[in-house]
């Protein structure tokens, strides 16, 4: 029993160690010898990764070269690229993925293998060519030119301008082609040249074009590849362009000065329309009675304590404008006093028009400028400098131009205003309404939006003219008006003054007398017969004249522009007491501008007889 005892227990101990030593062995040496092996494994695996990092990067650099130069041509194009740039690394990525995997019995990749990896890649590329080739028709055509890269955005005019585009490298690689004597290539690409040429037309916007257009922008752009082949040369192609430059730059610039002289011509004639009613309303004018022909209420027209208004025009349509817009929208219409002078041609119409056509319960008296017997060449320096050949020759021959784009500078010399005195009336005001205190003078180009009566109150702290200061950082100073290399402005102004506008000027006539306002106008008037203090116009003397004299008004009393800047805030307009169609481009002209001309129209009544006879409305 005991002998069996210790055997047992000897037996207990051995299974007790021998378990100790299994421990021992999972615990310590299987995962030395895992780890061992892992590193063996992993140094074969490491330079099998590096080969196909290697032949990946090759590949990608391929990709990148082949694909992504091409994907950056137009945003449309490029992403269909990318996406296809995309799917070839995914499955370069994964077919070396797999050979890995799959090769469990090679640790290296034999030659056989890496020329199978290349095949499949070639093919890959080829398919996705293929794939991108069939959308080619719908990308935009025409991309022949290695040095241009289109956004590739689809505009309305892209083909319109991808054709243009076509049309200067056509004439281009003709030059070039007759330069090198391949007058085949030449001839061809004259050819389409005028086929193109015949497809774009006038057109401007896509939807303009033929239906042939499509294939003479395919068959240019093949033709251009050929000479593009043949005959690319960067220096020669470079320098052909630039004279082309040069030579659209020449045709812009006579362009411009033609058109110039044509829109000072427009601007400078009056439309049949208004002819026809000045005609009209003169003959009826005088059929009538001189009983008939004169207007109510003529007591009112020296009454200080009243609001009179100063307008000097022949121009019947525009004096109706002026006129009702501010009736329409004076708080007391019976308050307001119009003093129109025109001239003895316009004096008839005028008069039946306003007869016909009287402005309420307001004033309107009508003279006739010719009739001012005071106003003559002795006491007016501006009408014997009219009068004198050397102004004729002036004005009329404008330095002898005989062509059209050197008239265009000279056109503005020739201006009726500037011949006529109803353009410098606006100097003798206490002259011919010398009972008056204060008056407001208006061009019969601007439209009345508010009661106006509130500019008799502004206080001109004793000064003669209220208007409105046009002058922004450097721009309408005095230095844009006068010569100030002449000594007389240098000493006697500052060139960086500001200037003012007329066409709605509040005049204070009674320190207009104590100054001698028209006396200063005349000594200036008198220094400048050979025009050398300044060119043109009313204004710049107008400047000198009221030099100190002039009270700025808030600038929503007056708002200039309409007839030459198509910027003006629409909110600008609205709040504006008065809007000045100052430009060319005036309201009864054809040449007026669409989104202002909705604010003069509305004062003029398109139903009246007159009217609706010389067909105003049309």
């Amino acid at each position: 029993m005991a002998l069996k005892r210790g055997l047992s227990g000897r037996n207990s101990g051995n299974v007790c160690c021998y378990s100790i030593l299994v421990l021992v062995f999972c615990s310590f040496l299987a995962p030395l010898i895992f780890f061992v092996g892992r590193a063996v494994y992993t140094s074969t695996s490491i330079d099998n990764n590096d080969f196909s990092t290697t032949t990946s990067t090759q590949v990608s650099s391929f990709v990148k070269e082949k694909i992504l130069a091409k994907s950056n041509t137009n945003n449309a194009e490029g992403n269909k690229w990318n996406q296809i740039a995309a799917f070839v690394r995914t499955e370069i990525s994964r077919g070396i993925q797999d050979d890995l995997v799959d090769d469990d019995h090679s640790q290296f990749h034999t030659p056989a293998i890496l020329a199978r990896r290349d095949d499949e890649v070639t093919v890959k590329l080829e398919n996705a060519a293929l794939e991108h080739s069939k959308s080619a028709d719908s990308a935009v055509l025409g991309k022949y030119s290695i040095w241009r890269k289109e956004n590739g955005n689809e505009n309305t005019d892209s083909k319109v301008h991808l054709m243009r585009d076509q049309m200067i490298m056509a004439r281009v690689y003709i030059s070039i082609a007759t330069m090198k004597k391949k007058p085949r290539l030449a001839q061809e690409l004259q050819k389409q040249l005028k086929e193109s040429q015949h497809a774009l037309g006038e057109a401007i916007y896509d939807a303009d074009l033929t239906r042939s257009a499509h294939e003479k922008i395919k068959s240019m752009d093949q033709v251009l590849s050929k000479a593009k082949e043949q005959l690319y040369d960067c220096n020669l192609v470079t320098g052909k362009l630039r004279a082309i430059l040069q030579s659209a730059d020449e045709q812009v610039r006579s362009l411009k000065r033609q058109s110039t002289f044509l829109s000072q011509l427009a601007a400078k004639t009056i439309p049949n329309g208004i002819h026809c009613l000045s005609m009209r309303l003169a003959i009826d004018y005088y059929l009538l009675p001189p009983e008939k022909r004169k207007f109510p209420r003529s007591e009112n027209l020296e009454n200080p304590s009243l609001f009179h208004y100063a307008l000097f025009s022949d121009n019947v349509l525009a004096a109706s404008v002026v006129v009702n817009s501010t009736i329409m929208n004076a708080k007391e219409p019976a308050k307001h006093v119009f003093h129109l002078v025109t001239d003895k041609l316009n004096f008839g119409a005028m008069n039946m028009w306003f007869l016909l056509n009287p402005p309420g319960k307001a004033t309107i008296h009508v003279e006739n400028v010719d009739e001012f017997k005071w106003l003559n060449s002795s006491y007016c320096p501006v009408l014997r400098q009219l009068e004198s050949a050397a102004m004729k020759e002036y004005y009329f021959k404008g330095s002898h131009s005989t062509t059209l784009s050197a008239g265009s500078s000279n056109l503005k010399y020739r201006n009726p205003k500037y011949l006529s005195m109803l353009n410098h009336l606006r100097f003798y005001l206490p002259q011919i309404y010398p009972k008056l205190d204060k008056i407001l003078f208006l061009d019969d180009d601007i439209v009345v939006q508010k009661d106006l009566t509130g500019l008799w109150s502004v206080n001109l702290h004793e000064k003669v003219n209220g208007a409105v200061e046009t002058c922004g950082e450097s721009f309408h100073r005095f230095d844009k008006y006068l010569n100030f290399s002449n000594p007389h402005i240098a000493k006697n102004f500052d060139p960086n003054a500001c200037g003012w506008a007329y066409g709605m000027n509040i005049f204070d006539l009674k320190e207009w007398k104590k100054r001698d306002i028209t006396g200063i106008y005349h000594k200036w008037q008198n220094m400048n017969e050979d025009r050398v203090l300044w060119k043109l116009g009313t204004l710049p003397p107008g400047l000198m004249t009221f030099y100190g004299l002039t009270h700025p008004l808030d600038k929503s009393w007056h708002v200039l522009g309409l007839g030459y800047s198509p910027s003006i805030d629409g909110s600008e307009i609205e709040n504006a007491a008065v809007i000045h169609y100052n430009g060319n481009m005036k309201p009864w002209l054809e040449l007026a501008m669409t989104k202002y001309k909705s604010y003069w129209t509305k004062y003029i009544k398109f139903d009246h007889p007159y009217i609706r006879t010389c067909k105003l409305g049309e």
